[in-house]
């Protein structure tokens, strides 16, 4: 099992999925796609807030299929001097939140872009972001085999435009910075952050943690908990369509799209993280195109770093990015 690997054989490793030949060519048709659709950035104060030391804004924007998208950005009253703005994106099932839910970035001083995830925000945090996009046909209940035969139709292939359209929208926004954008997330926000960096020229600098989505056959005969056990049930009852589903997801493994990438990048990995596995993570790692490095939490499953890793990330983009 990958758990008794070490990190520096880990850091050998290659993932095996084939880059399909038109890759490229699709993410580009996908993309110009959306952008006949005006991105129509909304952006309203939210007036009953706790919070005293951001003001806070409701931000809409047109995503995927023109599709409206839901976001919280949180502008710190006493901004750092040169200050990144932090575009977040959120782990499998979950949504926004509530606005005072996330307040380490801005507290720190940086502009704090928050996505919603379209369909989601029922399982662990809210959302208020629909999908009218959804294929409807058969699927496990989750996300991941949403449209799964088809990768036109396939739920990431809105969700990943969604992602790169929030940075097209946080360069709209108050106080933010064009040339300073950096994405986060864990997880499948993690995931969200190397997709934005990869298909987006405009990000700065990415800070994944335990991404999703990563050498997914792999991942899939790896994990033990979280969603990729979703993706082997589908695969263990739709048998003949196995082949299929794996062709479409190439698509969408972020190991097979971040080699185009050039910003720095911050990686998180758990040696003993048994939803997203951290061969997956090292296969995405190895494999990324711009300057990167990577923290190691050897004795940790998805929880990763947690407040550990907040601090390692702000200490990186601070002293190593030099954006922060």
């Amino acid at each position: 099992m990958f758990y008794d690997t070490t990190a520096h054989e880990l850091l050998s490793y290659r993932p095996a999925t084939p880059v399909p030949a038109d890759l490229s060519d699709f993410w580009r048709e996908t993309l110009d796609e959306t952008a006949r659709f005006p991105l129509d950035v909304t952006v309203e104060r939210v007036t009953e807030t706790p919070l005293r030391g951001a003001e806070v804004y409701d931000v809409g924007f047109a995503g995927f299929g023109g599709h409206p998208i839901r976001a919280w950005y949180l502008l710190p009253r006493e901004p750092r001097r040169d200050a990144a703005t932090i575009i977040e994106f959120i782990g499998y099932g979950g949504g926004r939140g509530l606005h005072h839910e996330l307040l380490f970035w801005s507290a720190a001083g940086y502009p704090h872009l928050i996505m919603d995830t379209r369909g989601q925000g029922s399982s662990w945090r809210v959302g208020d972001t629909p999908d009218p996009g959804s294929s409807g046909g058969p699927q496990v209940p989750g996300f991941l085999t949403d449209g799964l035969t088809a990768r036109e139709d396939y739920y990431y292939r809105r969700l990943f435009t969604d992602a790169v359209r929030a940075v097209d929208a946080a360069r709209e926004l108050p106080s933010a910075d064009p040339a300073r954008l950096v994405t986060t997330g864990t997880s499948q926000g993690g995931a969200l952050s190397l997709v934005a960096a990869s298909l987006h020229p405009g990000v700065a600098a990415a800070m994944p943690n335990v991404p999703f989505l990563c050498d997914i056959r792999a991942s899939c005969r790896a994990a033990v908990t979280g969603p990729y056990p979703e993706l082997v049930k589908w695969c263990r009852t739709h048998r003949s369509l196995a082949d299929r589903a794996f062709a479409t997801l190439a698509y969408f493994d972020v190991a097979c799209l971040v080699p185009a990438a050039q910003c720095p990048a911050h990686f998180g990995v758990a040696l003993m993280d048994e939803t997203c596995p951290p061969q997956g993570v090292y296969g995405c790692f190895n494999v990324y195109g711009g300057p990167k490095e990577i923290t190691v939490y050897a004795w940790n499953g998805h929880e990763s770093g947690e407040a550990h890793h907040l601090e390692n990330q702000h200490r990186w983009l601070t002293r190593e990015a030099g954006i922060g």
